[in-house]
């Protein structure tokens, strides 16, 4: 796990893996086929299972990174290692039928694409270098009507190389994401797609300026909350969870590490927690809702090595695991057996394939874990056609203050 994971030494696992980094309607369709059955509560032995959906052109690496209610999912296969880049993806699983459709920022050498919502705007980042070191550029991004727009907080205290992403956005154009400053610290974001204007994601109470802790915005979702994680105080990295009016602390008991990566309209929140740490650790999926709290949730053919990233309003899930020879594997847990096609060979051309491949679908394993702690208070996505070169955003207002 340790080679495929990791953003500027920041985030041990999840959508952050990013190995690229340093260290139509408004129909709700699911996958699941009753969408009352929501969150883990809901999710029976006799209803929900795993299904392994891997982009057969890298059946050594896929992450799955995001989910919508339309059976659409976001995604990337390689691993990012020199010779082996990350190439973005979207897979539709919907009613219409399964396909592939690759994703590429125009003349990127690589690309995740990490979030999209109902109306086919999808978020990611995108490097321009493949390096053996991994200590790549990073650069976000969003498209929106068939179009690139590359999307970088305006900061002028920018590490070296930059590193900027978008992982979420919800359907109202509000994205969220991150950029790393000088210092190596995280600072959160959101940016209202519409209005080209940014706004900072902070604790609250937590010191300003440089002295702010380092955090990271994941997932938002239509009512404007917000999940992601960030350093707490004594260096401990947690998971939180910001609505209007509350910022709740999500931290499971006795890990060495909290992340979420994931919220949808229900305020159910996924990420993944960490046991033990160098080569004794070991990474578990987690759904936590304020009535369950804590929910563990493990691939079959990936126990200690499974992230969940993205989660729709029906309770779906989306994630990756780790097999026993080291290979990652993109994972589904929704009701019913789901197998992935044939996927186009990455480059220009977005004509999918429809041929469908096998893949397989275990049972879950559900461990209950504590609820978290709760602290102060504190103050919305899309599938596309990608085409045509990138354009700009127009001029995008920073939030007052800084340095960040």
């Amino acid at each position: 796990m340790a080679g495929a994971l990791g953003i500027t030494g920041v985030a041990a696992c999840g959508i952050l893996v990013s190995v690229l980094a340093q260290g139509g309607g408004s129909a709700k369709l699911s996958l699941s086929s009753d969408s009352s059955m929501h969150g883990s509560a809901g999710r029976s032995a006799k209803h929900w299972s795993f299904s392994t959906l891997d982009n057969k052109n890298d059946p050594t690496f896929n992450q799955l990174l995001g989910i919508n209610n339309r059976g659409q999912i976001s995604g990337y296969s390689g691993s990012g290692a020199k010779g082996h880049p990350n190439k973005g993806y979207l897979l539709d699983l919907s009613r219409n039928g399964s396909r592939y459709q690759n994703e590429n920022f125009p003349g990127a050498v690589q690309t995740q694409v990490t979030g999209l919502n109902d109306w086919g705007v999808t978020v990611g980042f995108y490097s321009t270098q493949n390096t053996a070191s991994m200590a790549n550029n990073n650069f976000g991004f969003y498209t929106m009507h068939g179009m690139f727009h590359r999307l970088n907080f305006p900061t002028g205290n920018p590490a070296k190389p930059p590193v900027d992403q978008l992982l979420g956005v919800n359907d109202g154009g509000m994205a969220v994401g991150f950029f790393v400053n000088k210092q190596g610290n995280n600072r959160g974001y959101e940016y209202n797609i519409l209005t080209h204007r940014f706004h900072r994601v902070m604790v609250p109470g937590a010191p300003m300026g440089l002295k702010s802790p380092s955090l990271t915005a994941t997932a938002i979702n239509n009512a404007g909350d917000v999940a992601g994680f960030y350093t707490a105080s004594g260096g401990m990295t947690d998971a939180f969870l910001k609505t209007a009016h509350h910022f709740t602390k999500l931290a499971v008991h006795g890990a060495s590490m909290t992340q979420a990566f994931g919220v949808n309209d229900r305020d159910e929140v996924v990420g993944a927690y960490t046991t033990g740490s160098g080569s004794g650790a070991k990474s578990y999926g987690f759904t936590w809702t304020r009535r369950m709290g804590f929910r563990t949730v493990n691939d079959p053919m990936g126990v200690g090595s499974t992230i969940i990233n993205g989660v729709n309003d029906a309770g779906d899930l989306v994630g990756f695991y780790n097999d026993a020879a080291g290979n990652t594997h993109g994972l589904l847990r929704a009701a019913g057996h789901h197998m992935a096609p044939v996927a186009p060979v990455p480059g220009p051309s977005m004509m999918p394939s429809m041929t469908p491949m096998p893949s397989m679908t275990p049972m879950p394993s559900m461990t209950p874990m504590p609820s978290m702690t709760p602290m102060p208070s504190m103050t919305p996505m899309p599938s596309m056609t990608p085409t045509p070169a990138p354009t700009s955003t127009g001029t995008a207002t920073p939030p007052p203050g800084g340095p960040w």
